[in-house]
């Protein structure tokens, strides 16, 4: 007879309750964006390429790493990352501070750290850090006292104050959405729900008026209401949109992207895969596309309504927020709704810190499903 209190039945039971949804949605999504990846960044005008593939491996590499990194934070658990958040916030601030003055910068951001051939983005990693840290914060009382939200907000702000020295702005958005989303569902009061409102504005207004970002990360920002200037950004903000209307209904086909192939939009593997989305499947298949990260959304939000634990659903509330962000971010700034900031579309763009942060989301996700009936110590 088995003894059902030994350790290895434990975990057979808890595995029993693995949500397989969310693994199965964020693989399609995955391989619908090496495949559109593989679409962006080949040469159809060249014989042979070097190059071609080597986007695509790099993607796989990543994936199966964030798929490894999903298990193990799954198998480890959001319970005992709670007891750590202290120790995490305090790796958090290490990695975004010292990035600053160890970091190699592109494209105007010192925001990596670079091994070899691999570039290492802390502040993707840290979106899933400061989950932990905040639901850790928030998790304590039913409703926030004024003094848990002051000390929530200062935790929030140090590690945006790195990411804005960096600076990217982008990246600060999500932040910025993760708070707020994590802030409102722990039980904000109204009257702070309206003052954090007007902070956030505030530093917005501060960061633009300041000389923290370059001339040209500005006309970034500003070129979906200022369409009428002729700039680079509203260049590649009307090559974005032709390569969506060229797709119409069905799409010009996979690999006949007309924009994508002519390589008129910039960045197309990562700020702007959508575009080849829209060019190459058109809108039957941009919906098909945002559909799965729709559902997979509702799997995440449903588990977080089935924690027993708010932690739990604080950290589920952070992930939601974190996708949700990215995605209306990501789509918004290549159909001109959005500023452009360069924010990648989860699990689609290419980006081997992106993918792997996801998933280890999705991994504290998976792991408040499997712990739902466990009693909050």
């Amino acid at each position: 007879m088995v003894d059902i209190r030994t350790p290895n039945f434990g975990k057979i039971k808890l595995f029993r309750h693995v949500d397989f949804s969310v693994p199965l949605l964020a693989l399609a999504l995955s391989g619908i964006g090496i495949l559109m990846i593989y679409s962006a960044t080949r040469k159809p005008f060249e014989l042979t390429s070097k190059t071609e593939t080597m986007y695509v491996q790099k993607q796989a590499v990543f994936l199966l790493i964030g798929v490894i990194a999903m298990v193990i934070v799954a198998a480890i658990g959001h319970k005992r990352l709670q007891r750590l958040a202290p120790l995490i916030y305090l790796l958090i601030l290490a990695l975004l501070f010292s990035v600053l003055f160890l970091g190699v910068e592109k494209k105007g951001t010192r925001g990596w750290f670079e091994f070899g051939i691999y570039q290492f983005q802390p502040s993707e990693y840290c979106k899933i850090g400061i989950v932990v840290v905040l639901a850790f914060l928030l998790s304590h009382a039913e409703t926030i006292s004024r003094r848990r939200l002051v000390l929530t907000l200062v935790a929030a702000a140090l590690p945006i104050v790195a990411i804005l020295a960096q600076p990217d702005l982008g990246t600060i958005l999500v932040y910025g959405a993760i708070t707020a989303g994590m802030v409102v569902a722990a039980g904000i009061q109204g009257r702070y729900l309206l003052i954090l409102f007007l902070l956030l504005l505030s530093g917005v207004i501060a960061v633009f008026e300041s000389e923290t970002l370059e001339e040209y990360q500005v006309a970034r920002l500003l070129v979906f209401v200022n369409d009428d200037e002729s700039t680079a950004a509203s260049y590649n903000l009307e090559q974005a949109q032709i390569a969506i209307g060229n797709g119409g209904i069905t799409g010009s086909g996979l690999f006949e992207g007309t924009q994508n192939n002519s390589d008129l939009v910039p960045e197309q593997q990562t700020d702007f895969i959508f575009t080849v989305i829209a060019e190459e499947t058109g809108f039957i298949g941009s919906v098909l596309v945002l559909g799965l990260i729709g559902l997979l959304l509702f799997r995440i939000w449903r588990i977080g309504r089935l924690a027993e634990d708010n932690f739990g659903l604080l950290v589920s509330v952070g992930v939601f927020c974190m996708i949700l962000f990215q995605t209306f971010q990501s789509v918004g700034m290549s159909t001109g709704i959005m500023p452009i900031t360069g924010i990648p579309l989860p699990l689609i763009s290419y980006g081997g810190s992106s993918i792997v942060s996801t998933f280890l989301g999705l991994g504290l996700v998976e792991s408040v499903h499997m712990r739902r009936h466990e009693r909050s110590n």
